[in-house]
């Protein structure tokens, strides 16, 4: 949000300083970005100009991006590992198809990358890959540390590539605590603990140490991923290259769903989130594992193991579908009073249309957090 307000403040200033109308502001991205986005859009009073996913590509087209940006645009935010599958968009193109349009223009929109979770993935997996300040148009990058930054919840950043880049009139100023102190935010008070514990992983780990860290956390996504794809019943829809996370969805939906497997995996102490994703592709539907540095590699066995569990167990059961059409035969019945033929169910398939009925319904979900 302070990224994006810097940019929408910085596009007002030179628009005003133009004499052009600067009340109609907006931001490029894909339709995948993280709520936060959307937050910052809503209250700020910025146009959300979202490039659409389509079936097996769930990242922003950079082509696509371009097109959309018009004078009005204050910047387009590229994510560097996408909630939804992990993966990286392509910076680099974005970059260079923008530089493009800049030129025929005259317009000098910006770039800014979310790396929220990519940020302290791909200095060390892929130091080859331009994504930050060695592309000329990206001003800003976030960063959490509370996700590979490998501490506690409620710490992240923004860097601005220059002092430019970052409007004076935005940066208060106090001296109450003793010297003058610049301050550029949005939340207010808040301890210093995740601080300190960064400050002390960085030390600590150093470059090498986050290096080993996100290489064993790479490979044991590649085992997991292995090990769901032998299972035969799973399409792999993360990329190889991105945070490290296995994002996988049924190849046959036809009898149960993604969201009654992480229902039953619950029994065995897994929360593993299903979803849907995001408009023009939220007939896809997924399940997603995080892979941190505490997932170790008998963990990955031991969810592949249940996770086949899970699966032999519904293949007992009937589906969903089929209960659901039982269902409405018997209601239909009994609101003939006996006109028609009366299905008797046993106990066991009363048990089973009452588990469905409790776990299933009402249980899909369109956003992610």
């Amino acid at each position: 949000m302070l990224a994006g307000l810097a940019f929408k403040r910085k596009w007002q200033n030179k628009r005003k300083a133009e004499g052009k109308p600067y009340d109609k502001p907006n931001i490029v991205t894909g339709a995948n970005v993280q709520v936060c986005w959307e937050k910052f859009a809503r209250y700020f009073e910025v146009e959300l100009k979202e490039v659409k996913l389509r079936e097996g590509f769930y990242v922003m087209d950079p082509v696509k991006a371009v097109e959309m940006v018009d004078e009005n645009t204050i910047c387009v935010a590229a994510i560097l590992g996408s909630t939804l599958t992990g993966e990286f968009e392509d910076v680099k193109l974005l970059n260079q198809l923008l530089t493009e349009k800049n030129k025929e223009t005259g317009w000098d929109t910006p770039i800014h990358v979310d790396a929220a979770s990519g940020g302290f993935i791909a200095p060390f997996l892929y130091p080859e890959l331009e994504w930050d300040f060695r592309l000329p148009l990206v001003k800003s990058i976030n960063v959490s540390g509370h996700k590979y930054g490998l501490v506690y919840a409620g710490v992240g950043w923004v860097v601005w590539r220059n002092k430019e880049d970052l409007p004076e009139e935005l940066i208060f100023h106090i001296n109450y605590l003793g010297s003058d102190q610049p301050t550029f935010t949005l939340n207010f008070s808040k301890g210093s603990s995740q601080i300190i514990a960064q400050y002390y992983q960085l030390i600590r780990l150093g470059f090498e140490g986050y290096k080993n860290i996100m290489e064993n956390c790479m490979e044991n996504a590649k085992a997991l991923k292995e090990g769901i794809v032998k299972t035969g019943r799973f399409e792999i829809l993360s990329k190889d290259v991105g945070v490290p996370l296995v994002a996988f969805a049924l190849k046959d939906s036809s009898k149960h769903s993604v969201f009654e497997i992480a229902e039953s995996l619950r029994r065995f102490g897994w929360i593993i989130p299903a979803y849907t994703m995001p408009r023009d592709a939220e007939h896809i539907a997924v399940l997603r594992v995080v892979i941190r540095e505490d997932f170790s590699r008998s963990l990955v066995e031991r969810l592949v193991s249940d996770i086949e569990k899970v699966m032999t167990d519904m293949d007992n059961l009937p589906s969903r579908l089929v209960a659901h059409i039982t269902s409405e035969v018997d209601n239909s019945n009994m609101a003939g009073q006996g006109d028609g033929v009366v299905i008797k169910k046993s106990g066991r398939e009363e048990e089973i249309l009452r588990h469905w009925r409790r776990v299933v319904d009402g249980k899909k979900a369109s956003k992610v957090c």
